[in-house]
């Protein structure tokens, strides 16, 4: 039976994909206005929280919205009915309405904006343009009776931990025996109270990302058998998986430049694009970073891309990369709303216990109109 849903349950559930720590030191994500201890019952997932979002928001008794660029980027001095952000704190305030950002974070990890982007278009063995750091890795082990193997190995990989590369779920596993003896006070699954018990168990060890770690832990501590599990937590220097700004890789199928311009705007639903280059030039790797990445164009001539795609191109920037051989395709900075299909598909697989709704804003953002 389904149950209702506590609002920093979303919140934890977004953070299992882009961790706020990921986060830009001068974003501000995470809760923007409201509550994460009320009930929701509706979320809706947005670009940008305009006027026009807020008002289908109470028009659709919606309780919770996630978007991508925040609603408050700076502290606010005043709060002025007048004005058109006045007016939609007013709003969100009088309807109760709980605001969420999910923004340089959601960019820049695994399974984010610009690896949504890299799917849309067809950009094959994607990594990141612009790397921003690793992913500190432990070893987590776990001593687990060899009933329990199945169920304790699973319960990791759900949790996040046993990622490598494009597997999950990877464990390594060593058979022994185990040995306890129950105090008095010990409600023991095995054994009985002042005699040594002895039984055979499993090792399980898995890599952990940090992010993962109290997740794994609390997911393995819920469903052992035991009382008091046994695990080891060892930091190690390996690198883990790398994450930062954007994606490169090749295109799914080699083309010029005018041929693959029309591509873009067809996967990505656009009605034009700008391009910068010759027209005939060959196509064969791609990059691409969602919003504002003009400033990344030398990023994507030293990683050897053909093409870079990517929003809010200045005429000097373009005719840099135009000078030093790079081509462009100014898609705009709304290529970011890929998010918003993606993000409902990510929660309502995670919340399937709960009984919410999810759906998107169909409220266009855009400023542009294209004549």
């Amino acid at each position: 039976m389904s149950k209702k849903i506590i609002v920093k349950t979303i919140f934890e559930a977004l953070e299992e994909l882009a961790p706020i720590e990921k986060a830009y030191s001068w974003d501000n994500v995470g809760l923007q206005i409201g509550s994460a201890n009320q009930k929701a019952s509706k979320i809706m997932i947005t670009l940008d929280v305009l006027e026009s979002v807020v008002d289908e928001a109470i028009a659709k008794n919606v309780d919770v919205i996630i978007a991508h660029h925040p609603l408050l980027f700076k502290p606010l001095k005043q709060i002025n009915f007048d004005t058109p952000e006045g007016r939609v704190i007013t709003k969100l305030i009088r309807h109760n309405i709980t605001v969420y950002a999910s923004h340089t974070n959601l960019d820049v990890v695994k399974g984010g904006v610009n690896d949504m982007l890299a799917e849309q278009l067809e950009i094959r063995k994607g990594k990141p343009l612009v790397q921003i750091g690793t992913e500190k890795l432990y070893k987590y082990a776990v001593h687990v009776p060899v009933s329990h193997r199945e169920t304790i190995k699973q319960v990791i990989g759900d949790a996040g931990g046993g990622e490598q590369g494009d597997y999950t779920h990877c464990s390594f596993e060593i058979e022994g025996t185990g040995s306890f003896k129950p105090g008095s006070q010990a409600d023991p699954f095995i054994g009985e109270i002042g005699e040594i018990a002895k039984v055979e168990e499993v090792k399980v060890e898995a890599l952990v990302p940090e992010h993962s770690l109290k997740r794994v832990i609390a997911a393995v501590l819920e469903e052992h058998p035991y009382e008091e599990p046994a695990y080891d937590i060892i930091e190690l220097t390996n690198p883990g998986a790398s994450f930062g700004l954007g994606r490169i890789g090749e295109v799914k199928n080699q083309t010029n430049l005018q041929q693959y311009a029309e591509e873009v705007k067809e996967k990505l639903g656009l009605s034009h694009v700008r391009v910068v280059g010759d027209l005939q030039k060959n196509v064969k790797k791609a990059a691409v970073i969602g919003g504002s990445g003009e400033k990344y164009i030398h990023a994507a001539k030293r990683a050897g891309a053909d093409v870079y795609i990517t929003g809010d191109v200045g005429f000097h920037q373009a005719q840099i990369a135009m000078e030093m051989g790079l081509a462009m395709i100014d898609a705009g900075h709304y290529i970011e709303s890929v998010m918003k299909d993606s993000v409902k598909d990510y929660l309502k697989q995670k919340l399937t216990e709960f009984d919410v709704e999810i759906i998107t804003s169909e409220r266009n953002t855009d400023p542009f109109q294209y004549l």
